[in-house]
């Protein structure tokens, strides 16, 4: 039993420790949120294994279940940040769609009017420097995240090792070629 679960149930008093209960409802609400979140990033745009793994590393502080479930996503994050770096190609539409995620922020926080188009206009839904500063800042994580994966995954190329000397000279202990032609 953890240290916090000794402490939920009962003080040297008898009472319940105020402060590990809060600890524990805090962990809960925060990995709960991070997990809730990440699994609409999922399907949404934004890094949905990301927020999945720190909803479980949060959660794992006080739940055992989810210290199990760390590592499997740890290792789907692992393998999809591998991936979205296998080519370059990759890695221009990664940058080019994080730029367009930026992009899309600045244009929400600027809040132009737009025209109407069923039920959408004549300005943006939910526009504003709330919004539009949320929107660029998860392009700002996706370039981070990319520039993350490119550093830990992208293998420089080998170091070619000096050519062969030629064999039609061949060096004396002096450093001097003698030609042998």
């Amino acid at each position: 039993m953890k240290r916090t679960e000794h402490a939920v149930r009962a003080s040297s008093s008898g009472r319940v420790n105020a402060l590990a209960v809060l600890r524990r409802a805090a962990v809960t609400v925060l990995g709960g949120l991070l997990l809730l979140v990440g699994l609409l990033a999922l399907v949404l745009p934004g890094p949905g294994l990301l927020l999945l793994l720190s909803g479980f590393v949060v959660l794992s502080k006080e739940y055992a279940w989810a210290k199990r479930h760390t590592a499997s996503v740890r290792r789907k994050a692992m393998q999809a940040a591998n991936a979205g770096v296998a080519s370059y190609s990759r890695i221009v539409l990664s940058a080019l769609s994080a730029g367009l995620v930026v992009a899309a922020g600045v244009v929400w926080c600027l809040d132009p009017p737009v025209p109407v188009i069923g039920p959408i206009g004549p300005a943006l839904p939910f526009g504003g420097w709330e919004t539009g500063s949320a929107i660029a800042l998860s392009g700002c994580v996706a370039f981070g995240l990319l520039i993350y994966s490119i550093v830990a995954f992208r293998r420089k190329p080998p170091v070619r090792p000096d050519p062969p000397p030629d064999s039609s000279t061949q060096t004396t202990a002096g450093d001097r070629p003698v030609d042998l032609g």
